[in-house]
């Protein structure tokens, strides 16, 4: 059975007056809160404190970032607005010149990103994303099984969000998912027995599971997410430490695999299915592939351009395997296609790709491509990349990392070291954006992890990934606001969830499997 159109954008944009009205409520309090507490704040470090050991222009950027911190974590402006603040507060006081405050904003990482963007965006404009997911979940092996179904949906947002963004592969997702709970609604309903889908445990499950693997697929690749590129990036600039877009995607795809199994049997223990077969899921998936039609030009070239910047990426790893870490072939390959070139070469190609014979008009258009760009969130890990990297020259962050230390008694453990930086990442980021939590947290933790003598690679892998699982709130993450909307999950259903995957993810992956995976790749490589 074909659920109606009408019916799901009904659901779609269906959300509890009573529940928006108090998150806004939350929300306008949390801005005045940090409109009037960040000054004060800011003013309060500078004027009233003296700290022993912290030089002028430390001390002068230890007023800013606490300002910046705050209004990352509060909002009274929009994120990406504090993230451009914060450098120009910084040559406005004297803490550094202009070009040493801004030049993070032309990182090369900002470009992998934007690559990554682009590309996304061609997926996403000629539907090559959704006979993807489609393609995954109309598989033989899930026919009407409501388990199967459950983890099909769950490994199409996870392997879709390791290459698009979490919330664009939410979004793409979400009326997948409704309208597979509709066809279940109707085929119950066509055997006499009538459900209420908004407490129907299934559709909770199934609306997490969307929200969960989409965050859970972010960890998978640097371009999943922007705490993987952002700890990266400040590896780079703090550490002198370069981790190559392989590499990544080794830890990456453990930990994708260790957390979406967690969750799988979390939410399926806790949101069964009380029937054995869902006869009109398959029929509502098939006339969704059906409406898609043939594969079009444009489909096949973005997935050319798609697979052209995977090669370049995943090259540098494959050669080192093959001739070793300092071969002149490795070498020679990365000085010519760094990640940041190989993205920017799967993303230029679209605009080269015809999509007609009179090359009339091309794969990806530029006012498609400049509406993909999230430019948001380039400022904001370009203005953390910046604070970063005064906090660096300035030794702020040494000084903060001793202070942290000698906290934790003068010679903490590392996996002290690295569980307190991942529960404060994981903490941090369900109250505010994890791409804030991770620029705040980030330098801090390397250079404690280096004043401690440590490696600062398991404890900046470790945070990128606490950084992804922020389960437990609506607020925590765009993929939860969205499903969330849906109307059938509770609140108390997702905080419980929520805290259950949070802490066994960081327990049982975050920590040991972070020291020993990291270990071992660095050894190999």
């Amino acid at each position: 059975m074909k659920p109606s159109d009408e019916h799901l954008k009904k659901r779609i944009s269906r959300i509890s007056d009573d529940e928006l009205s108090d998150q806004h409520s939350f929300d306008h309090l949390r801005r005045i809160l940090g409109a009037i507490c960040g000054p004060l704040c800011a003013l309060l470090v500078y004027y009233a404190c003296e700290f022993d050991g912290l030089s002028p222009e430390g001390h002068k950027l230890l007023a800013i970032m606490t300002l910046v911190s705050l209004w990352w974590i509060t909002e009274p402006i929009p994120i990406p607005v504090t993230s451009l603040i914060g450098p120009t507060l910084c040559v406005v006081c004297g803490v550094v010149g202009m070009k040493e405050a801004f030049a993070a904003f032309a990182n090369p990482m900002i470009f992998l990103f934007m690559g990554g963007f682009i590309i996304a965006k061609a997926m996403m404009v000629n539907g090559l994303d959704k006979r993807i997911a489609y393609g995954i979940i109309s598989m033989r092996w899930v026919g009407d099984s409501p388990r199967r179904i459950f983890l099909a949906i769950g490994l199409a947002c996870m392997l879709c969000s390791g290459w698009i963004s979490n919330t664009a592969t939410a979004a793409m997702m979400f009326p997948i998912s409704l309208g597979l709970l509709e066809a279940i609604r109707e085929m119950m309903a066509a055997n006499g027995k009538e459900i209420r889908l908004s407490t129907y445990k299934y559709a909770t499950g199934l609306m997490l599971m969307t929200a969960y693997a989409c965050s859970i697929g972010g960890v998978l690749t640097p371009i999943g997410t922007p705490p993987n590129i952002i700890m990266l990036g400040f590896l780079n600039e703090l550490a002198n430490i370069q981790i190559s877009f392989f590499q990544w995607m080794i830890w990456g795809f453990v930990a994708m695999v260790v957390y979406f199994v967690i969750t799988y049997f979390v939410l399926w223990k806790m949101f069964p299915s009380d029937e054995a077969h869902i006869h009109g899921a398959q029929t509502f998936i098939h006339s969704k592939i059906q409406e898609l039609g043939h594969w079009t030009r444009a489909q096949k070239n973005t997935l050319f351009a798609f697979g052209v910047a995977v090669v370049l990426w995943v090259t540098p790893g494959v050669l080192g395997i093959l001739f070793g870490p300092k071969s002149e072939a490795l070498v020679q390959y990365n000085k010519l296609f760094p990640e940041a070139i190989a993205a920017m070469v799967g993303a230029l190609l679209l605009f080269f790709l015809p999509v007609d014979k009179k090359w009339s008009k091309m794969t990806l258009e530029w006012r498609d491509a400049v509406q993909g760009v999230e430019w948001g969130t380039l400022l904001l890990f370009g203005g953390g990349l910046a604070m970063g990297g005064m906090m660096y020259s300035t030794k702020l962050s040494e000084w903060i990392g001793g202070k942290i230390l000698l906290l934790m008694g003068g010679e903490p453990s590392q996996v002290l070291l690295i569980a307190i930086f991942c529960v404060m990442a994981l903490l941090l980021s369900e109250l505010t954006s994890h791409t804030a939590a991770t620029n705040m947290i980030g330098p801090l933790a390397i250079s404690a992890a280096i004043g401690a003598g440590f490696s600062p690679i398991p404890v900046a892998v470790g945070i990128a990934l606490s950084s992804s699982l922020g389960f437990m709130l609506p607020v925590s993450t765009p993929p939860n606001a969205i499903v969330y909307a849906s109307g059938y999950i509770p609140i108390t259903k997702m905080i419980k969830t929520g805290v259950i995957i949070d802490f066994v993810g960081i327990a049982f992956v975050t920590i040991p499997l972070v020291i020993y995976l990291v270990s071992w790749v660095v050894s190999i490589f």
